[in-house]
């Protein structure tokens, strides 16, 4: 039986390749954070099939007692501060988990136990102010964000420690990948899980930033097998994962709706527009909605200070060396994540 470590095992990539990883018979230890209310609601239901270690990617003693007494045959490093925006807030706190956690585990991993796999999950966050369209392994990077400064220093000492070291250490560079457990300060559940309070009456508008920005979003249980395959390969490389398609933030609001029979029309210019409803099939939307209401507005306080415009990724050769590919359309996951909010809100 294998053993697998997952840092990050309570966020939305680690929950998905936990579950993945415990289908395929390994043993699963989680690399938890000590803290006084703990966050299992996304494991819950594999949490007894897990064994939890308790560690912090900004103290390496703790990543040093883990990697020596486990010996994982594969580390799977998700931890990080993951919010763009938070980033710019907090940016210190950015660079010591997310850029130098990494260098703090593959140091581990090469002193305690070398013939380990790692996996680094890289951002497309990174390419930020892009050089080429679509992205590929070998476009330049030039983030726009303290979170994607990080995230390239954490990407180039991976590689590093590979050419350095021989270790097997790859990089994911995953783009947008969105799930029903997304948290729900990201844009996308953002809208979902505000259009599920609408129709419960719960709120009247959901406050938005750039509506225009486009990505590249994919399905998050769809890219934990593209993180596993990349450590069943006879070398260590680095991947681009994407969807190869782009969508702006107004489309998922637009399919968002669409979805639950709510017709959006919008009005002003981009820091003043505002979606209007224009038409409502009365069967499937709270009855207290009507034609012209505003259910989204623009909030110029959630635009980035440095704005990433278009991301979309090539992942060729992520479909010809690992035979991957993305299973889950655009529509679709915006139907998944629609569909799961209005069952935690008991609308369906």
């Amino acid at each position: 039986m294998k053993k697998a470590l997952i840092t990050g095992v309570t966020g939305q990539d680690g929950s998905y390749l936990a579950e993945f990883l415990l289908e395929k018979g390994y043993e699963v230890y989680g690399m938890i954070r000590r803290k006084s209310i703990e966050d299992f609601s996304r494991i819950e239901h594999i949490k007894d099939r897990i064994h939890f270690v308790s560690g912090d990617l900004t103290d390496q003693s703790s990543l040093d007692d883990i990697i020596r007494s486990i010996e994982p045959d594969e580390v799977y490093n998700l931890a990080a501060q993951s919010f763009v925006p938070t980033s710019f807030i907090q940016p210190v706190l950015t660079a010591e988990v997310t850029a130098l956690g990494v260098l703090k585990i593959l140091e581990s991993i090469r002193r305690f136990y070398p013939q380990a796999k790692f996996y680094q999950a890289s951002s497309s966050e990174m390419f930020g102010k892009v050089k080429e369209v679509p992205q590929k392994e070998t476009t330049p990077f030039h983030p726009r964000s303290p979170y994607g400064v990080a995230k390239v220093y954490g990407h180039y000492i991976t590689v590093n420690y590979r050419e350095s070291y021989g270790l097997f250490a790859c990089s994911g560079i995953c783009f947008n990948h969105e799930s029903p457990r997304r948290g729900l300060e990201f844009v996308t559940r953002k809208i979902t899980y505000g259009l599920a309070n609408i129709l419960a009456g719960k709120q009247k508008t959901i406050k938005l930033g750039n509506l225009d920005a486009s990505r590249d979003w994919g399905y998050a249980k769809d890219y934990v097998e593209a993180m596993w395959l990349m450590l069943q390969q006879d070398k260590p490389d680095d991947y681009v994962i994407a969807t190869g398609e782009t969508h702006s933030v107004r489309e998922f609001v637009e399919k968002a709706f669409e979805f639950v029979g709510i017709k959006i029309r919008w009005e002003g210019e981009k820091e003043n527009s505002k979606g209007i409803i224009e038409k409502i099939n009365k069967n499937n939307v709270n009855k207290n909605l009507n034609v012209g209401d505003i259910v989204v507005e623009v909030d110029k306080n959630l635009y980035r200070p440095a704005e990433v415009d278009l991301l979309v990724g090539d992942a060729t050769k992520a479909r010809t060396v690992l035979g991957w590919y993305p299973k889950t359309t655009f529509e679709k996951l915006v139907e998944i994540m629609v569909e799961a909010d209005l069952k935690n809100l008991k609308l369906i």
